[in-house]
């Protein structure tokens, strides 16, 4: 008991101190808690023989992570990204393969180990990549997008991995499990940890197939029915932990049911978050499964340090970080050219080239199995493993570096606009102080929001806070399509350009005739020019915060609190009226103090509302006496 009470303390500590210290220089938590496991480690060596079964249990949060990236993405979604999916995904792994590939068989690989090696490095790191996608809110963005496509191809293309390298053994010497026991040719080695529990061992081929595919309906079937009648029975235990529980039950249940069929336990609780995109229990889940995920992943990276072998690096230095290099230098040049065929541009392209150019955690699995299933010669499975993780290492340092590109590019660089990939019954188009107030009270009374804006590092700063947001101009039409204006209820305009909101405006009432679009308004002309556009409710930026100053001030010169919310309120509604009806005869081309008949009606209307609040006063006094 005390052996694991203290290594617990040593890998808390470490990441509560590292992380911090990380997060504050501006270097991110995934290079906290990979400086934070050299240190306990290789430097130190706190921690040791633990470190290999503690990534087993870690890589839990993978499968949770992907289960939360399933619950973003609504069937729709997948569907729209089958391109890039098939296409930019496909030829990801294959091209990387094959450069790969012909790079080891130039150092002297036989073809059949170098293929091995060429399918080991053409994956990339899920767990670093979007975690930092998501601290830096990237997620949504072009490149972000694009490395998540081809982080998902990735995933799935692990399992035709492992029925292929068997058949590249170098020959057929029996390899050995851990406990001394002969290894089955199905075994996955660390992977799977030899377990005997499986529902298809022994099928024939149609027989995995046919049982594969049941696992699957019944996730889809049990998503779609199950769920509902589960949280509502839950629901009446009144205990908030076993929402937790459940939570939990899902994503293990989903994980081991893939375990037993032979699949990836991340891709069938990816699987699982896509078919619950649109539950009402989407939210719920997200903040059970969160803390969990965010604990088990950190863990994970800390193994990773932990679990570097410094001896081995301190033998051969230079070649292992020239080894390192190239793979990197490698992978990078195939990513910037498919970067370049499917169109990514600017600070896109580059974060796209830079964010998937290191080796993967399942690079790990791939290299025990091909140990044990004698396809790579133990010496050199032991270096491989030790660039793998020298390239992850180097992941967090290509993000600094990806920084310095997007400063150096400017924010006047061609970025291109996200993706978007929801829709909802409100719009709003702009996310300033005036929007994000909008943006918070409708989201809080349980309706969803697609929020548009043109600043980029506005958008970041709302995901920094929980928020989802689209960085694109909302006066592009397609934009405007893609979040969904055909079948909104309600379109806010809150853009800081007068000229650009009206034309919003103009462009939305002609698109919808029934749309209800509530614009925010810098002053009276431009309250005029809205409406001439379209516009139902007009807001003025600073009306009702001035409107609510003048009732402190009557509140504080005789009237009484009634009084002056009384005042206040004929005001408002006179006010109302009135700018409906000067509207009829304001003139965008003449000054206002410049139009007669606006003046005369101006005047004509500040009469009627001097004769309103005197009227309402007397009628206040004469109900107290």
């Amino acid at each position: 008991m005390h052996e694991f009470l203290y290594a617990a303390t040593i890998y808390l500590l470490a990441a509560v101190i590292a992380v911090p210290l990380a997060a504050r220089l501006g270097l991110g938590s995934v290079l906290g808690y990979l400086t934070a496991g050299i240190v306990i480690g290789p430097v130190l060596g706190l921690v040791g023989s633990e470190t290999r079964d503690l990534q087993h249990f870690a890589e839990f949060g993978v499968v949770m992570m992907l289960f939360l990236i399933g619950l973003e993405l609504t069937p729709r979604t997948l569907w729209d990204m089958r391109h890039k999916l098939i296409g930019l995904g496909g030829l990801q792994v294959g091209l990387t393969t094959a450069a790969m590939m012909a790079f080891s068989m130039a150092l002297g690989l036989d073809w059949r180990p170098a293929l091995a090696v060429g399918l080991i490095f053409a994956l990339s790191s899920t767990a670093i990549v979007l975690q930092t996608l998501s601290e830096k809110g990237l997620m949504q963005t072009g490149g972000g997008r694009s490395a998540f496509s081809v982080l998902l191809t990735q995933d799935i293309a692990v399992i035709p991995m492992l029925a292929l390298l068997p058949l590249l053994a170098l020959a057929p010497t029996a390899s050995f499990n851990e406990d001394g026991s002969i290894a089955r040719a199905g075994d996955h080695g660390d992977a799977a940890h030899s377990s005997t529990m499986s529902l298809v061992e022994g099928l024939p081929g149609w027989g995995v197939t046919l049982v594969t595919l049941a696992a699957v309906a019944v996730i889809v079937l049990a998503g779609v029915f199950l769920t509902r009648p589960l949280f509502a029975f839950i629901h009446h235990a009144r205990l908030r932990e076993m929402y937790t529980a459940l939570a939990l039950l899902i994503v293990l249940g989903i994980a081991l049911l893939m375990t037993l069929v032979g699949l990836s336990p991340a891709l069938g609780t990816f699987l699982a978050g896509v078919v619950l995109a649109n539950s009402e229990f989407r939210h719920e889940l997200e903040s059970d499964i969160e803390p969990f995920k965010g604990l088990l992943l950190g863990l994970f990276f800390i193994t990773v340090g932990a679990g570097i072998d410094f001896d081995m690096f301190l033998s051969e230095p230079l070649d292992l970080i020239g080894l390192t290099l190239t793979v990197l230098l490698i992978k990078g040049t195939v990513l910037y050219l498919l970067g370049l065929l499917f169109g990514l541009k600017g600070r896109g392209k580059w974060l796209f080239t830079l964010s998937l150019a290191q080796a993967g955690e399942f690079g790990f699995v791939l290299l025990a199995f091909s140990r044990q299933q004698n396809v790579l010669p133990s010496g050199l499975a032991d270096r491989l493993s030790l660039v793998v993780a020298l390239s992850m290492l180097a992941t967090p340092l290509l993000f600094i570096l990806y920084d310095l590109l997007s400063r150096t590019m400017g924010e006047s660089d061609t970025q291109e606009p996200d993706q978007i990939d929801e829709q909802g019954p409100v719009i709003i188009a702009g996310i300033g102080r005036f929007g994000q107030i909008v943006n918070r009270l409708v989201q809080s009374s349980g309706f969803k929001t697609v929020v548009l804006d043109h600043d980029m590092e506005t958008i970041r700063l709302m995901r920094q806070f929980g928020f989802k947001g689209f960085f694109g101009d909302p006066t592009r039409p397609e934009l405007l399509h893609a979040a969904g204006l055909k079948e909104a209820r309600v379109l806010v305009v809150a853009l800081d350009d007068p000229g650009a909101a009206a034309r919003l405006v103009a462009f939305a009432r002609r698109e919808r005739p029934d749309l209800h679009i509530i614009a925010r308004a810098r002053d009276r002309n431009h309250v005029f020019q809205l409406y001439a556009a379209g516009a139902n409710d007009i807001v003025r930026e600073t009306f009702d915060s001035s409107l609510r100053a003048g009732r402190y001030v009557l509140e504080n010169i005789g009237l009484t609190e009634f009084e002056a919310a009384e005042a206040e309120k004929v005001f408002y509604h006179h006010d109302r009226e009135a700018i409906r009806e000067l509207a009829q005869v304001w003139d965008p081309n003449v000054p206002s103090a410049q139009n007669p008949a606006y003046v005369k009606r101006a005047r004509e209307l500040e009469k009627d509302l001097e004769t309103a609040l005197l009227a309402q006063l007397e009628k206040r006094q004469a109900e107290e006496d």
